[in-house]
């Protein structure tokens, strides 16, 4: 099984001591990236939940700088301690908590000359309480910070620090003198014991303020601390804990003073000497940093800029946008070189101070959320299945193009010029993406919303890929291919430059590529795409269309009927069946005779439809999220949402909520089935297998014509064989689950007739009774329910016995 897509956003990074590799934390593991390529180079595997915090040990002296040792901790309330040259995994402590954050003050501390005996090393850890949360007012407190004792494995003597809501980041200053968390409207800092012991008393002062903070950082040199708030202002408190924490600490204030009216800005008893507010970000703050020799403060959000203040001043300018909310700002240990990570899952490596963009770690585009005319339309995922890639759309108006098996961005196209800022009002949505069978075509579909009523607009779009840069570039667009009416869906014909498109207005159109003979690396000669045809059926809107695998048929779903036609003469050959809700999603099952639909609403239906007999062959009870085909097999698969009768049922689906059916299109029955997450907004698809990727990923050492992916709602992938030995297992365990769908969903079968009596062999036969035909069957041989009709021969005697009664004529 090959995995991917993982996001590399959620934990800040860290960098080595040498600062050539960035320990990212994706999903259960750290992967390990070159700073100079980009790409990942090690992995560190072993932690079963997502992985939250990631500590590199720092080199005390230059020659140490080649050691390479970390620590881990993860929602699996373990903590790992690692050596990432190798890798190779040291020491396991487990806390049996989930670890929502991790810092160890003793590693950034300034210590003395070794001595004979090495002092322990402490963490505080913020927890999540699962097990007997404390009440504060008759509200549970979920969020703890403790103390650990890593040298001896064990938590600190059951010490607790704090306790809030909800679990919140810990921060520590440079110096490992402090570490603090913002609490709603409140910040708590506390002093690191400078002889640290598991009894050690650790003080505490808590400042406050009037809106709930995001984020802090603290001065390297001075006891000063900085935080943001949600509504974008930044407080800069100077000379915090003068009171309370004892001197010899190494900082120093400012300005030292007990009197309170010469301590402006500081609310009521807070133990600060001033606090000062700046602010220009329009909304949230959720990046503060001080520089290294602490004379400018870092300021960044939602807007995508960066804000360089002059601690002393107040004077700001501005650093180049960066195009997507900031998340975290990395130090290295090279003075030149930081880190940031932007919420479009991208790691920037800056060049310092002019916090130029070096290198870009790109991962997979996160979903966004789309306006409501998105829905029921495409997933929004197109593939490419012979090279591996997806194709996805993203917040900044481009479709990023994703490698399956690297596990990397290749590139992304600008489908809307337009000057996206992080936080704009949603003017345009491009809401269609699809690629052809070979991935040399790229169709979208965007629309411009309307703005008061007034100026709405629907843009087709087609895209040639170049031969030789291997990047997509604008060859067609056409205004209001469907009058004012919105694209349904687009599909390509499998081998011809041909597409349709289908429209809510109640037509679709066939669109072909006038592209006359292609010369090697050169564009195509008069390679725009006209309208060759244009097709309806009783004025009903068109919700779906697909080509065959020959493409000698085109499939377009009228609502709740499919339609049937020849694409060249634009001729409607049949039209079969009617589904109970509109159809949203048409494919045929590879090369067989089988049309598939996904229907949905109320009543939401898989169907699957026979060619030679225009009728439906089988159909399911499901709301099914995506279809994907074999090319060369009978075979396809669907994704389907379990009913919520069947989530409730943890102890055999474990919080999945969703299923992979995988069928014979002759077959209702499934062969494999496999429960998963996150099925919501998923897509599924055949990809041709790479040989490389196989070998390097072992996907159970045979050679393999497809592999299933399967990609959740959260972009997340797997690449697995579908008919494998380790798909097989998983589906074998899977199967039990899917038994308490079937019963309690009721789908198939069941949803129609209900359950079947269970059949007892051995159960007691009732006595016989003596019984004698009825003179006249035709009479009680139509009772009962419709499907308890005896079998045909015997209702065509019954029936032409019943004409040739004989009747009796009474004469006056």
């Amino acid at each position: 099984m090959i995995r991917g897509g993982r996001s590399y956003v959620l934990s800040p990074p860290a960098f080595s001591n040498d600062a050539k590799r960035l320990l990212v934390c994706t999903a259960n593991s750290v992967t390990i990236f070159s700073t100079a390529t980009g790409l990942p180079v090690l992995s560190l595997d072993g932690h079963t939940a997502l992985v939250t915090a990631v500590i590199v040990v720092p080199a005390s002296t230059p020659a140490s700088k080649i050691l390479c040792y970390c620590w881990t901790a993860s929602l699996d309330g373990t903590i790992r301690y690692w050596d990432f040259s190798v890798p190779e995994l040291i020491k396991i402590i487990n806390v049996n908590l989930p670890i929502i954050s991790m810092v160890i003050p003793s590693l950034l501390s300034q210590t003395a000359e070794t001595n004979d005996k090495s002092p322990k090393t402490f963490a505080y850890l913020s927890f999540e309480n699962t097990k007997e949360p404390e009440k504060e007012s008759g509200k549970a407190l979920l969020g703890q910070i403790k103390k650990c004792n890593l040298t001896n494995s064990r938590m600190a003597g059951g010490m607790t620090l704090s306790e809030t809501k909800q679990p919140e980041i810990i921060t520590v200053s440079s110096s490992g003198k402090y570490f603090g968390i913002q609490f709603k409207r409140k910040l708590r800092i506390w002093k690191v014991p400078i002889a640290e012991s598991e009894r050690a008393v650790v003080k505490k002062i808590t400042l406050h303020h009037t809106k709930n903070m995001n984020v802090l950082a603290f001065h390297p040199t001075q006891r000063i601390v900085a935080a943001g708030d949600v509504t974008g202002r930044i407080l800069i408190w100077r000379g915090f804990g003068d009171r309370t924490f004892a001197d010899g600490d190494g900082l120093v204030s400012r300005k030292l003073t007990n009197n309170e009216e010469e301590r402006p800005g500081v609310r009521g008893d807070d133990d600060a000497d001033s606090c000062t507010t700046w602010h220009w970000h329009s909304a949230e703050v959720n990046v503060l940093f001080f520089s290294s020799d602490g004379a400018y403060l870092y300021s960044g959000g939602k807007e995508g800029v960066l804000v360089v203040w002059q601690l002393d001043t107040g004077r700001k300018k501005f650093l180049p946008r960066i195009g997507s909310p900031l998340l975290w700002f990395t130090d290295s240990p090279d003075p030149s070189l930081s880190s940031i990570s932007c919420a479009d899952n991208q790691i920037h490596l800056l060049k310092m101070p002019s916090m130029e963009i070096l290198k870009s770690i790109s991962g997979i585009k996160l979903p966004r959320s789309f306006p409501e005319m998105c829905n029921g339309l495409q997933s929004g995922i197109a593939f490419d299945c012979n090279a591996g890639l997806v194709a996805l759309r993203t917040e900044n108006y481009c479709i990023q193009l994703y490698s399956l098996f690297d596990d990397r961005g290749i590139s992304e196209v600008v489908v809307c010029e337009r000057n996206h800022q992080p936080g704009d009002e949603v003017t345009v949505v491009v809401t269609l993406a699809v690629l052809s069978l070979d991935g040399s075509m790229m169709s979208t579909a965007e629309v411009k919303l309307p703005e008061e009523g007034l100026g709405g607009l629907v843009c087709l779009k087609f895209w040639a890929l170049g031969s030789k840069n291997k990047e997509f570039s604008l060859s067609t667009i056409v205004y209001d291919p469907h009058r004012d009416a919105g694209i349904s869906a687009i599909a390509f014909h499998p081998t011809r430059p041909m597409a349709v498109s289908s429209s809510y207005g109640g037509d679709f159109k066939v669109w072909v590529c006038n592209n006359g003979i292609q010369e090697m690396d050169k564009p195509l000669p008069n390679s725009g795409w006209t309208c060759h045809a244009v097709g309806s059926y009783k004025k009903k809107p068109m919700t779906a269309a697909t080509f065959s695998s020959d493409g000698s048929v085109l499939a377009v779903a009228a609502e709740t009927v499919i339609t049937l036609w020849d694409a060249d003469k634009n001729i409607l050959v049949a039209v079969i069946g009617e589904t109970l809700m509109p159809v949203v999603n048409l494919a045929f099952a590879g090369t067989s005779e089988y049309l598939v639909s996904a229907s949905w609403g109320s009543k939401p239906q898989l169907s699957i439809w026979s060619m030679s007999k225009l009728s439906v062959s089988w159909s399911y009870m499901l709301h099914v999220e995506a279809i994907a085909s074999a090319a060369d097999m009978s075979f396809f698969a669907a994704l389907a949402l379990l009913p919520e009768s069947s989530k409730c049922n943890e102890t055999s689906l474990k919080g999945r909520d969703g299923v992979i059916l995988l069928f014979n299109a002759s077959d209702p029955v499934p062969i494999f089935t496999w429960s998963v997450k996150k099925a919501k907004g998923g897509a599924l698809a055949f990809i041709q297998a790479n040989q490389f990727a196989i070998d390097e990923n072992e996907l159970d050492g045979k050679p393999h014509k497809s592999l299933l992916a399967y990609i959740n709602g959260d972009h997340e992938y797997l690449l697995f064989d579908p008919q494998g030995k380790e798909a097989k297992e998983h589906s074998t365990i899977r199967q039990e689950g899917l038994g308490d769908l079937e019963e309690s969903g009721k789908f198939g079968y069941a949803s129609i007739y209900g359950e079947l009596p269970q059949f007892d062999p051995k159960r007691k036969q009732a006595s016989w009774v003596p019984s004698a035909p009825l003179e006249r069957p035709w009479e009680t041989v139509f009772s009962g329910s419709s499907h308890n009709l005896p079998p045909l021969t015997k209702l065509c005697s019954v029936f032409l016995e019943s004409l040739l009664e004989k009747r009796t004529v009474n004469v006056d």
